[in-house]
């Protein structure tokens, strides 16, 4: 009888021998790594380009993912017109005062301190004295740019963790961008408005006879005549420079910018408010100040508003030192928080996060010097060299 035979033994791979050399250089490479005092990527590099520069194929490529990110960002972010790359800002879902609160409402005010636009109101309510009767909560921006509460500024009427929780507290809900400012009623648990200026129109009806009156009805139509200059050209005009998506779009940003601040430093070279019949601010000048007080700060290096500093313009450097002394209003600007609010959180215009060292013209002490403005007649005896409705052509 045949014997069976045995079964094949079964297939073996193995791996090619590499020369001793190889195994060599690898083993040299991973030690470098390991002993390295870098961190372990810098020491990777190190070993695939030595000191050279990067490969152009992988500088390229890092060069676009990162400008595609960019864009993906800056469309969320801060809105652009596709055409021309201009940024376009997103209408507040709450823009007026549509149904008054009753008298003895409990209101509730919502800010940020990096904000300009919160800043008009909290400056009208210390410009009022109107702390006792409106209670504020301070939100900071968190690590995704939104609008949160922490241990040591909390929100105050409901303990809240976001801005977006309040918001959607209102009995209809809410979806959108939770914005500051922002009015509350706490009895209605509804946004009054979320709308800046019309907030700040709102709280000098609040005001007592003898306060402080920044919107007189006899100046109302001049002050929205100035708004009307100021708000598309110096207030949204840093915002349309900074988040520009083309070269056109900051072009044309930055020129309407400078132009304006030219007007203005000229008019408020010889009269000391901006409305031509008033002996003192309005909201026209409160809508001015929280954009200039900012502008050496964050405006000028981070959002390119570069071809002067506010410091460059006598006038209007000593026109915002004379409100920034004004009782209260120091108080309200924080530097260090407006710094980190824009460094921290703009992570499309600054990704590494680093925060420069304030100018010297943006310290206490600097915006405390003596302005020199007392001897500055009114703007009625300046207006015949200046109309309002000539200013519009520069925006």
């Amino acid at each position: 009888m045949w014997s069976p035979q045995p079964p094949p033994l079964p297939l073996q791979l193995r791996r090619p021998t590499l020369p001793l050399l190889y195994h060599g250089r690898r083993r040299s490479s991973l030690n470098r790594i390991a002993a390295s005092q870098e961190d372990p990527l810098t020491a990777l590099t190190r070993v695939l380009w030595g000191r050279a520069l990067p490969p152009s194929q992988l500088v390229l490529a890092v060069r676009h993912g990162w400008t595609a990110a960019w864009r993906l960002l800056m469309r969320q972010l801060a809105p652009s017109d596709p055409a021309t790359g201009a940024f376009t800002r997103t209408p507040s879902r709450f823009p007026a005062v549509v149904t008054a609160p009753s008298p003895g409402a409990r209101l509730h005010l919502y800010v940020g301190l990096p904000c300009p636009w919160a800043h008009r109101a909290l400056l009208v309510r210390a410009l009022l004295g109107l702390e006792t009767r409106l209670p504020l909560s301070v939100a900071v921006p968190g690590d995704d740019g939104a609008w949160s509460f922490k241990p040591d500024s909390p929100d105050a009427l409901y303990g809240k963790r976001r801005l977006r929780d309040v918001y959607a507290a209102r009995r209809g809900g809410f979806e959108g961008r939770a914005s500051v400012p922002m009015l509350w009623d706490a009895d209605r648990r509804e946004v009054v408005c979320n709308e800046s200026i019309e907030i700040a129109k709102f709280l000098c009806t609040l005001a007592d006879a003898d306060a402080l009156d920044l919107w007189p009805p006899e100046l109302r139509q001049e002050i929205d005549r100035w708004y009307g200059v100021i708000y598309p050209s110096v207030n949204n005009g840093v915002y349309r420079c900074g988040f520009a998506q083309s070269q056109a779009a900051y072009d044309t940003a930055a020129s309407e910018l400078f132009a304006t601040l030219d007007m203005l430093e000229d008019h408020l070279s010889s009269s000391r408010y901006l409305c031509a019949s008033g002996s003192s601010m309005t909201l026209a000048d409160v809508c001015l100040f929280t954009t200039l007080i900012r502008f050496d700060l964050v405006y000028n290096p981070l959002f390119r508003c570069s071809r002067r500093k506010l410091v460059e313009y006598p006038s209007l450097h000593a026109y915002t030192r004379e409100i920034y002394q004004m009782p209260g209003v120091a108080e309200t600007c924080d530097m260090a928080a407006i710094a980190d609010g824009y460094f921290g959180t703009l992570f499309p215009l600054n990704p590494g996060g680093i925060q420069p060292v304030v100018p010297v013209s943006c310290d206490r002490e600097a915006l405390m010097k003596p302005h020199g403005r007392e001897a500055l007649p009114s703007a009625a005896d300046a207006s015949a060299g200046m109309q309002i409705g000539a200013t519009t052509s520069v925006v």
